[in-house]
């Protein structure tokens, strides 16, 4: 059954060349028809495709951004160096900044918050018992006397709800917080530019100006994407320099490159024909699969020029590497293909996009390089020089990986690996879901973006929120004296965490209230026991200010949900866990119920947060392991053996636990942007072991000597490899040494490594595996009248005749 299959293919391939120019014509079509909608790609970071829409927690972002607020919040701090903010010209500063950032594109106007915006006002009862409200600060009134000044000061520090919010406690600072319309498309270029020209604007000596948030966060992350081409052009100009030195012939250089080109054209209009963007921060997964098409390149060309020397004959020599590495580079690329379509069953909707875009593009390599390359060596004139040269580069591979060529040196590298994965494996147990440190790990932390992230988290109790929903079964239930003192009961539980930075509810503008009407008598400072008398402090709050919805930020118009609002200083996973946790515990409390009440989680920075790093252990419990499991059934369903299958996850294991241990070690945190990354960079490493195992097969069948096969398969095929991970190292090398972008520095490291632990995986571990074990796939192969390596039947005798290639 399995010889007529491969006699098929191999009848299949014959086609091929019989019409060469005619395939490589369609292909050329297909890559106009691509060409053509490559223009419309467009580059830009949109925020619904990081929310898990499914999680509960999404659902309820869903629910409450339009009235309460979402993820997506600029958060703008005026500091002075000398004295206070109460001087009339810091004040003015402050006015003009908040009006600035109150215009910014697609901010909500109902939900900003200053000391000097309109919906911050200073509340007293006058002597005729008449509650009334005025701004903190009136730009249209001349300017203030130190007296004027000094009173505002006392007002300020009299006011829990915006002493600390949203002026510092050493009154240097003054916050301004602005949340974008999530549902519409945040043009966060636009928002950043404009943003970064007030901060300008309003620069000045002895003042500060910060800005953070997420839209300030992919501002920043925008600014860099013209630094990002200039980097793929040094990348590119690099790999060019490297095969002209490696080749030194014209295919040698060109076909690589054109492979590439070929290949990214179909993926790049693949994403523009869908609709999709690209996403700056996984510009690393094209330039991962179009690595790899440079790599299936490199092979062919490699193995053109080896069978070129030993037959003198171009066409044949074309043919025969086509033979060679068709079969073994198309199972390497489907099971890549299926490795990242795995992609595609992730809870965040950018990595579905990014499954089935890159599954195309990487699938489109088996056109694009397998069939183009050895066609258009078969139909291009001969090259003129022909002989294979010995070099220099070739001896230092043999001689490093050569050690697997005894029994002895096998064993050392199974043991050595051993050592190697129990120890990573252990390590690897530290890998942090979410971010790992404060601030952000995009950008460094000297950047202007993490700078102002501590210095707002110094002076105010977090730029972070964590969004808790209070519902009531029925309307106006939040008026129940019961339910006020179990939110307010749940508020003090969660202050139980010393990283929560402060509180905000509906309770304790109840108290507050209560006290003014009592003549700012502290002892009135309570949630009182009659539901009218609480809807009539609420009531007395909105009648006091002519703004209105002057309740919005804390409860519906419904008055049956609340928003209770936590403050937390960073992102960083075990934060954002802690909070979650006890949140959870806070909900189950007895002491936290009331009839009718119901405690949601979870909104704001945080919980969105949270959700998406549910997601993110969701999907890498679930990616890597599948895409192993499906490596292996497809190298078992190819080659027949279960040998085979464990020999393509023995290296891939290796790399991917070495990868997590490097991750631990370094404190790169497993989010929405590594995952992607490791799941396409271990892909990598079966690319490389199929060609090596393939290759002993190969030697196998003709020398019949396992040693002998072995050190041919790592001069030759081992070469090619370690070549062409040299080759893509030294072009990630560009991103360390250039990127300002912390994320793509430590992306292209940890590539790096990858790549080395890959190569390492595949000319050490599998021949080192082979050589002890002896798997019968291998050492019984031999190949048939189509010249395809097959396997022979047990009790096979020394009498039959076999076909073996020269050597």
């Amino acid at each position: 059954m399995r010889h007529r299959i491969t006699h098929a293919v191999h009848e299949l391939e014959t086609i091929v060349f019989r019409f060469p120019r005619a395939i490589l014509a369609a292909i050329f079509l297909v890559t106009v028809f691509f060409a053509l909608k490559v223009p419309g790609l467009q580059i830009y970071s949109a925020f619904e495709d990081l929310l898990p829409q499914s999680h509960p927690y999404i659902k309820l972002h869903n629910e409450i951004r339009g009235s309460f607020g979402g993820a997506s919040q600029i958060v703008v701090a005026l500091e002075v160096e000398d004295g206070d903010i109460f001087t009339n010209e810091t004040l003015s500063r402050l006015h003009r900044l908040t009006q600035a950032v109150d215009n910014l594109p697609g901010v909500n106007h109902n939900q900003v918050s200053s000391l000097a915006h309109r919906t911050v006002r200073k509340i007293w009862l006058t002597e005729s018992g008449e509650m009334i409200s005025r701004l903190y600060y009136d730009p249209a009134q001349p300017k203030l006397t130190g007296e004027e000044l000094a009173t505002l000061r006392t007002d300020v520090m009299a006011n829990p709800r915006v002493y600390g919010l949203m002026v510092s406690p050493d009154l240097k600072s003054a916050l301004i917080k602005a949340q974008l319309n999530e549902a519409d498309n945040i043009d966060y270029g636009k928002t950043f530019a404009e943003l970064q020209a007030v901060r300008a604007s309003e620069a000045a000596d002895g003042v500060r100006i910060y800005a953070t948030g997420s839209p300030v966060l992919i501002g920043w992350v925008y600014t860099y994407l013209s630094q990002i081409i200039q980097i793929f052009l040094y990348t590119l100009a690099l790999m060019v320099a490297l095969l002209v030195i490696y080749f030194r012939r014209l295919y040698g250089v060109m076909l690589p490159l054109l492979g590439v080109t070929l290949s990214s054209i179909w993926g790049l209009g693949f994403v523009s024909l869908m609709g999709w963007n690209l996403d700056p921060l996984n510009l690393v997964i094209p330039f991962l699969i179009a690595a790899r098409a440079m790599s299936h390149s490199i092979q062919l060309v490699e193995r053109y020029y080896f069978e070129l020397g030993r037959t003198g004959d171009s066409r044949r020599a074309a043919r025969d590497a086509f033979d060679d590495l068709f079969r073994p580079g198309s199972l390497a690329i489907i099971v890549d293909t299926v490795g990242i379509l795995v992609l595609t069953l992730g809870a965040a909707p950018i990595n579905t996009k990014m499954g089935y875009y890159a599954g195309f593009w990487g699938f489109s390599v088996i056109f694009t390089v397998l069939l183009v390359v050895p066609l258009l060596l078969h139909v291009l004139p001969p090259p003129r020089v022909a002989e294979a040269r010995e070099s220099v580069l070739r001896k230092v591979i043999v001689g490093l990986f050569g050690v697997v060529g005894s029994r002895g040196g096998s064993i050392a590298v199974l043991v050595s690996a051993a050592v190697l994965v129990a120890i990573g494996s252990w390590l690897s147990l530290g890998v942090q879901i979410g971010e790992a440190e404060p601030g952000s790990p995009l950008l460094y932390p000297e950047h202007d973006y993490n700078a102002s992230s501590r210095a707002i988290n110094e002076r105010f109790p977090g730029s972070e929120e964590l969004y808790v929903v209070a519902r009531t079964a029925e309307k106006g239930g939040l008026k129940n004296p019961e339910v006020l003192r179990a939110i307010e009961s749940f508020q003090n539980t969660m202050l139980h965490d010393p990283n929560v930075g402060g509180t905000k509810a509906l309770p304790g503008l109840i108290r507050s209230v209560n006290g003014l009407i009592h003549n700012t008598d502290p002892r009135w400072n309570q949630i009182p026991s009659d539901a009218n008398e609480i809807g009539g402090l609420m009531f007395t709050f909105m009648a006091a200010s002519p703004i209105p919805g002057a309740l919005n930020e804390y409860t519906n118009s419904d008055e049956n949900l609340a928003n209770v609002v936590f403050y937390y200083k960073d992102l960083q996973g075990q934060t954002i866990e802690r909070a979650i946790a006890l949140a959870e515990a806070a909900i189950s409390a007895p002491g936290n119920a009331a009839p009718g009440l119901s405690i949601e989680l979870a909104g704001g920075a945080i919980g969105v947060n949270a959700a998406i790093n549910d997601a993110v252990r969701h999907d890498n419990f679930l990616i890597v392991p599948l895409v192993l499991t499906l490596s292996f059934a497809f190298v078992w369903a190819f080659y027949a053996s279960l040998h085979a299958g464990w020999l393509m996850v023995l290296p891939m294991t290796f790399a991917t636990v070495l990868t997590y241990a490097y991750m631990s070690v370094m404190h790169i945190g497993m989010n929405v942007n590594t995952v992607p990354v490791i799941a396409v960079g271990i892909g990598v490493g079966i690319d490389y072991a199929i060609y090596i195992m393939n290759r002993i097969r190969e030697e196998m069948a003709a020398l019949q000597d396992l040693a002998q096969a072995v050190m041919k398969a790592i001069a030759t095929t081992g070469f090619a490899v370690s070549f062409t991970a040299m080759t893509l190292i030294a072009g990630v090398v560009m991103w360390i040494v250039l990127s300002d972008l912390r994320f793509q520095s430590d992306a292209a490291l940890l590539l790096c490594l990858m790549l080395v632990f890959n190569v390492a995986a595949a000319t050490l571990l599998v021949p080192a595996w082979v050589m002890i074990f002896k798997p019968r796939f291998i050492t019984a192969v031999y190949l048939d009248e189509d010249q395809v390596l097959q396997v022979r039947e047990r009790g096979w005798k020394a009498d039959c005749t076999l076909i073996a290639q020269p050597a």
